[in-house]
């Protein structure tokens, strides 16, 4: 398996594994999956000013991970939310791992000092991911989103990227 930056090219494959999740599940909260066209306009948007990384299985596209800013206010523009997904029937093989440490560096090497992901509960895989990538729990928002007939929980949790610095470089 290779991973690479992803392009506006890796749009369809993209929105062909994040469409599931949107369909069937609560993992994420939007309702109706995004085009490619929408889904090469979220890359693009993420490749200014974080990163997109793809999973690539014999050249194709199986996985993403992507990072995006965490708030819009600018005290928190050392910090960003990171979310991954793989191609339904590929958890447990490495590539989600892999995808997040190359993840990591890239935001690293931006300036960029701490990652926070959400999870939708139940989802003991991605907490488990998470927990085993240095993520630590910082609070749960209860009943917060409505999908599929019923109220879901997200829990929230963060990850050092670098150790801050007083004052710190701004991201680029």
């Amino acid at each position: 398996m290779k991973i690479r930056d992803a392009s506006e090219l890796d749009a369809e494959a993209c929105a062909a594994i994040y469409a599931p999740y949107v369909e069937q599940t609560a993992i994420s909260f939007e309702l109706d999956p995004p085009t490619p066209a929408e889904m090469a306009e979220r890359i693009a948007r993420s490749l200014e000013t974080h990163a997109w990384l793809v999973l690539e299985d014999e050249g194709r596209v199986v996985g993403y991970a992507y990072a995006m800013p965490m708030k819009p206010r600018a005290a928190y523009r050392w910090s960003c939310e990171v979310s991954i997904y793989l191609e339904l029937g590929r958890r447990r093989t490495g590539g989600g791992r892999a995808l997040y440490e190359a993840l990591f560096e890239r935001l690293t090497e931006r300036g960029y000092r701490t990652a926070v992901a959400g999870m939708t509960l139940p989802n003991d895989a991605s907490v488990g991911l998470h927990a085993s990538l240095g993520f630590e729990p910082i609070g749960t928002y209860r009943n917060i989103g409505w999908k599929h007939n019923t109220w879901h929980d997200v829990a929230w949790s963060q990850r050092p990227l670098a150790t801050p610095t007083t004052p710190p470089t701004e991201p680029h």
